[in-house]
């Protein structure tokens, strides 16, 4: 599972699009009305964002983090990986069948 911010729907939905049509994701929700508070040099920020929660293999995270960072309007993008001990396993599965390189599989 990978959390990621953007700057609003538009953002959100190029970045999910991209990842998914390039499968390094299987599927990514996106979540609007997040506001995030932060500190950016010396100043305490505040931005509106939407949250996109994107489904992956552990395989696929490194590739998936560093193409993220190159699509990504932000300079510095939130983009955090977290491992998923268990789920559905048809689900899971689903997963990582559509993450998987079609040369490879």
């Amino acid at each position: 599972m990978v959390l990621m911010t953007a700057p609003d729907r538009a953002a959100a939905e190029t970045l999910a699009t991209s990842l998914i049509g390039e499968r390094l994701a299987a599927c990514a929700n996106l979540v609007p009305g997040l506001v995030s508070h932060y500190w950016w040099g010396t100043k305490l920020d505040r931005a509106d964002e939407v949250l996109i929660l994107i489904k992956t293999r552990a395989d696929r995270v490194p590739e998936l983090i560093a193409r993220a960072a190159e699509l990504h309007p932000y300079d510095v993008p939130e983009v955090l990986a977290f491992e998923v001990e268990a789920g559905f396993e048809p689900y899971v599965n689903w997963v990582r069948d559509e993450t998987c390189p079609r040369t490879r599989c």
